[in-house]
């Protein structure tokens, strides 16, 4: 859990710097949204390893939130909510959330939920070796890429260590968009002065290669942001 990315959605100052000061207290990294549409942006923008997220919430609600997280990323979610019924409990696992907590809730229970969700999700994540996106399959083992098609025999493009470096960051979360910089952050970190049109130029490479092995349309470019990996 040290140094792990906590995005706290609270709209009571109050508690929001209560958890926050826990979490800190645990080694975590913090950072607040007080409204539903800065959460999101929040979110899309830091891509935090957990969401501490309140239902009653101004501008979006908790659960539209949570909807919004989940058509882009696996990202665990602890909900808190104010209400105890089993309708509003059942209601947040079933838009998606890993777990939840019940206001007034103690900041201790709060941060050993967090802490088994982590767990439980860093689990999950070494046993998955294969990323799975559309016809792409990501061998993390082998560093190696193919492309299945139920009618043929799997392809299996040659690809250099910088581009399957990128189709693996992409492919960790399917159909969200990647800015140069993260991308240049995350798979180029040996090219120190490497401008981020290097990685315009890998990615074109490992677009083309994937194309020709029958995966044409999954690699996108978004105008102005950076690149994502999709089915077409």
């Amino acid at each position: 859990m040290e140094n792990a990315l906590i995005l706290i959605v609270e709209d009571e100052a109050a508690i929001a710097e209560i958890l926050e000061a826990y979490f800190r207290r645990e080694g975590c990294r913090t950072v607040r949204a007080a409204d539903g549409e800065t959460a999101v942006t929040h979110h899309r923008m830091l891509n935090p390893d957990l969401v501490v997220l309140d239902v009653n919430l101004p501008k979006k609600n908790g659960y539209d939130v949570l909807q919004a997280i989940r058509q882009i990323a696996d990202t665990p979610v602890l909900m808190a909510t104010a209400l105890g019924e089993d309708a509003e409990k059942l209601g947040a696992l079933r838009f998606g959330a890993d777990d939840y907590v019940v206001k007034p809730f103690n900041p201790l229970e709060v941060v050993a939920r967090a802490k088994a969700i982590l767990r439980r999700a860093q689990a999950a994540s070494s046993r998955s070796k294969v990323l799975r996106a559309g016809v792409i399959e990501v061998n993390l083992e082998t560093h190696a890429v193919a492309i299945v098609h139920e009618d043929s025999p799997p392809q299996r493009p040659d690809l250099t260590l910088t581009e399957f470096r990128l189709i693996a960051h992409l492919a960790r979360v399917p159909q969200k968009v990647f800015s140069r910089a993260e991308l240049l952050d995350a798979c180029l970190p040996t090219d120190g002065d490497a401008l981020e049109r290097t990685v315009d130029s890998h990615i074109s490479k490992a677009r083309r290669k994937l194309e020709l092995a029958g995966a044409k349309g999954y690699l996108e470019g978004v105008r102005g942001i950076g690149y994502r990996l999709m089915a077409p």
